[in-house]
């Protein structure tokens, strides 16, 4: 994880498994979206591969073979080391010096299904960092990087890293740093063979506790409490939500980097925090449509999901995903001129599904229509003909989906007509922000207002100032 730290952009070479059932397609899509994410990171990409595996089990996950071939490119023997190595006594080196040399066996690859390479020429430049496209036990981490000779990464952990460095509140730092110790725990490894122990028990005697061990209970102890100081916000965040569950409420929701921060500020008028980048927005950002509405619709903004985000990360984020699970409305944001939005479409409605927010409303939102030709647009209409077709950057776009909620949340309001009468104090003052006025008369009564509301509105208003 060292290099995670290191300021000089480092030369990264992306490693991909395609499993049966997986398309060309899949795998190199997949690929690219690695590619985006270490480039979040500041790597630079020099190369990629992958290869047909039956699975991703496996000392190495790959073949000898390619693991050879990865080893071209960053300087590693291409074979994996003991995983301890013991000094040896002076005469059992001098008896091993006088052995005749073993005749070399040819080697074996079997088992690998089939070879798909990218790194067909000798490498110009040399990989200082190797990065897999699926998750890798500690195991495989370990023989990996003693083949390659170089620190070896896979996808989880550049996720991490990536919230880890766009975590801003409190809430959210703490969810990434469960997350990262959750995954760093059983990847500690013994830097010398394990030999350095601290005293045993009452007595002194036994083993005792390895330095890995030690440092394993300290990071359990450590999740603990970064689990309870997480607990008392996230009471905060619920009492801040139960008195916002009053009021409408409209939670943007859907993969990372397909414009849910770029429209929450064109639909809200909000400084909120808008890059071309995986991940930009990790914090639940709540906001008020702007022009205000009467009653008012607040809008949140929350976390992207992407393929295989690691379910350690949605369990951390359960918190942040509760502003969709509350919402009134869930508005899914989908970049139209990405070919894979289909099924980036699929991922979020799984990871909604997961924290049971799938039952909520939704509409469907084609974002950066701008980008599609005439007859791509036509195509997608004709496919999905009940979503909302858009631009964020295009005002005329926003206000019409402005108006598009404002009438969504007007279907299940009534008309009614209210006497405040002249004596009645404060009344019009809740009823103008709580609903919407359509007009006004005056008599020697008082004041009648004809309002469009929800009937539970409606009744808690008369109840509370005596309204008839």
């Amino acid at each position: 994880m060292d290099s995670f730290t290191n300021t000089k952009p480092l030369k990264a070479l992306l490693v991909g498994i395609q499993l049966p059932k997986v398309s060309d397609q899949e795998t190199q899509g997949s690929l690219a979206e690695l590619a985006r994410l270490v480039t979040t990171l500041g790597y630079n990409v020099i190369g990629q591969t992958s290869q047909r595996r039956s699975s991703e089990r496996g000392a190495t996950v790959l073949g000898d073979g390619k693991l050879k071939e990865l080893a071209t490119w960053t300087g590693g023997t291409g074979a994996v080391g003991p995983m301890v190595v013991k000094k040896k006594h002076k005469a059992a080196l001098k008896f091993e010096k006088n052995q005749p040399a073993p005749e070399e066996e040819e080697e074996s690859d079997e088992e690998v299904e089939d070879l798909d390479s990218s790194l067909t020429e000798a490498p110009k430049e040399r990989a200082e960092v190797v990065i897999f496209d699926c998750d890798l036990s500690p195991s495989q981490l370990r023989n990996l990087e003693s083949a390659t000779g170089v620190t070896v990464l896979d996808r989880t952990g550049v996720i991490i890293e990536i919230f880890s460095r766009h975590a801003r509140t409190r809430a959210a730092r703490l969810q990434v740093e469960i997350a990262r110790l959750t995954y760093v725990a059983p990847r500690l490894r013994e830097t010398g063979g394990g030999e350095d122990r601290g005293g045993g028990g009452v007595g002194g005697k036994g083993a005792g506790e390895s330095t890995v061990e030690l440092d394993r209970r300290k990071i359990r102890d450590r999740i603990k409490e970064l689990k309870q100081e997480l607990a008392s916000i996230a009471q905060e965040h619920d009492t801040r939500r139960a008195r916002r569950n009053q009021e409408i409420s409209v939670a943007l929701v859907g993969y990372t980097n397909a414009g849910k921060s770029s429209l929450m500020r064109a639909l809200t008028g909000s400084d909120v925090l808008v890059a071309d980048k995986l991940f930009a927005t990790l914090d639940t950002t709540v906001r008020v449509l702007y022009p205000e509405s009467v009653p008012r619709i607040l809008i949140s903004d929350t976390v992207g999901f992407i393929k295989k985000l690691p379910h350690d990360l949605v369990a951390s984020f359960k918190s942040t995903l509760d502003e969709a699970l509350n919402a009134s409305l869930l508005l899914y944001v989908v970049d139209s001129s990405d070919p894979t939005f289909r099924s980036q479409l699929e991922v979020t409605r799984t990871v909604l599904g997961e924290v049971g927010a799938s039952d909520i409303q939704s509409l469907l939102v084609l974002n950066k229509v701008d980008r599609l030709s005439p007859d791509e647009r036509a195509n997608l209409e004709k496919e999905f003909p009940e979503a909302l077709f858009l631009s964020a950057t295009n005002p005329k776009n926003v206000a019409d989906l402005r108006l598009k909620l404002i009438g969504y949340f007007e279907t299940d309001m009534i008309d009614a007509d209210l006497l405040i009468p002249y004596d009645v104090q404060g009344a019009i003052g809740e009823i103008r922000a709580k609903m919407r006025v359509l007009g006004e008369t005056y008599d020697g009564k008082g004041v009648t207002l004809k309002v469009r509301t929800k009937p539970e509105a409606l009744a808690k208003v008369k109840a509370k100032f005596g309204l008839n």
